[in-house]
């Protein structure tokens, strides 16, 4: 029986994970799941490097487990908090995540990840999380 719990899991995982990427997709006006992808990816790598340790993870906690396996893939730990203080160093971060000629600009991007984020995570932990980054890198959703 726990077998079967265990697929229905992963299965609400991947149709969650689809749900996002698909809420992406229409955000940036992307052409492919492939792209929203790139970019969910892209932003969270950027903002995870960008938190302390423990505020990363209470982060990869709200994340659905497909998405959180993105937000790990990669992590060290020890070199991290980056600090990144003014939003060009942000998206340079960003843009670095991205594969070659990608078909949005970096910040366009965050901001389209930034807007998802704020939609589907709880609004009062997004603030929190929020509160550890400077200004400029705080106020990217329209």
């Amino acid at each position: 029986m726990s077998t079967s719990m265990g697929v229905t899991a992963l299965d609400h995982s991947v149709q969650e994970t689809n749900v996002w990427l698909k809420a992406i997709d229409e955000q940036l006006a992307l052409e492919s799941r492939h792209h929203a992808y790139n970019a969910l990816r892209a932003v969270l790598h950027a903002l995870r490097d960008r938190l302390p340790p423990e505020v990363a993870a209470k982060l990869g906690a709200q994340l659905p487990i497909m998405v959180r396996g993105i937000y790990y893939e990669g992590w060290h730990m020890a070199t991290t908090p980056t600090k990144e203080r003014h939003l060009d160093e942000f998206v340079a971060h960003v843009g670095r995540e991205l594969p070659p000629r990608f078909p949005i600009d970096p910040l366009a991007a965050a901001r389209g990840i930034y807007e998802v984020l704020w939609e589907r995570l709880d609004p009062g932990e997004f603030e929190k999380l929020m509160a550890h980054f400077p200004a400029q890198l705080r106020n990217l959703q329209g």
